[in-house]
């Protein structure tokens, strides 16, 4: 079983580091150390996680005695796994048009946040912004309700999201999706202009 708590041989650092150092090793342990982790994250692949991830009934980091919950399971075996950009953006936008699970897509947001370039994470993760569904959310108070729209907001806006991540990594990601917001909202409103002045002359009709 130790041989599956390391990352795959071609894998790419990401933010200067493994990985899967990006979530603390005093919480990688206590992964490690899962019955769910032994039991069900063995051999996953990139794709067979996928059944996994439609078996969640919840997201979170930790529980009850700082136990793992098996969403953070599943993340900390994409951060081993490293699956491709296109199969991570099909977790996010949904295998099919119809096939879009709240949970994967949760999952696949949640890996893109920790791994992605800030204009990366900014292009995929805003027009999600729309999703209303419920997404049960579990904690060490038990369980609580939040919406999918609200779950973006937090992985586009806050410094912390429901792992504690290096302050420096925080930061960069931060600092750069913030950037990227500006650099679309200047290019939308440089857009607009270009658009109004080249705008054929129209009689308007007051009504």
């Amino acid at each position: 079983m130790a041989m599956d708590n390391k990352t795959v041989r071609d894998a790419i650092q990401v933010h200067g580091t493994n990985p899967q150092f990006l979530i603390e090793k005093i919480l990688r342990t206590r992964i490690y150390e899962s019955t769910y982790w032994k039991e069900s994250c063995f051999g996953l692949t990139e794709s067979s996680i996928i059944e996994k991830a439609y078996e969640l009934t919840s997201i979170g980091g930790q529980y009850g005695a700082q136990k793992p919950t098996e969403f953070i399971c599943l993340v900390l075996k994409l951060l081993q796994l490293q699956p491709r950009e296109e199969i991570v953006i099909k977790y996010i936008t949904g295998l099919t048009e119809n096939d879009n699970n709240k949970y994967l897509r949760a999952l696949g947001a949640f890996y893109l946040r920790l791994v992605g370039k800030p204009v990366d994470i900014y292009k995929t993760l805003e027009p999600f912004l729309v999703d209303g569904r419920k997404l049960r959310k579990r904690g060490n108070n038990g369980y609580s309700i939040i919406h999918m729209d609200e779950f973006i907001d937090e992985l586009l806006r806050e410094e912390r999201i429901s792992l504690s991540l290096s302050v420096k990594i925080k930061v960069e990601i931060q600092v750069g999706i913030e950037l990227a917001v500006r650099i679309s909202i200047k290019i939308s409103q440089s857009l607009t202009r270009t658009a109004q002045t080249t705008r054929p002359h129209t009689f308007e009709i007051a009504v």
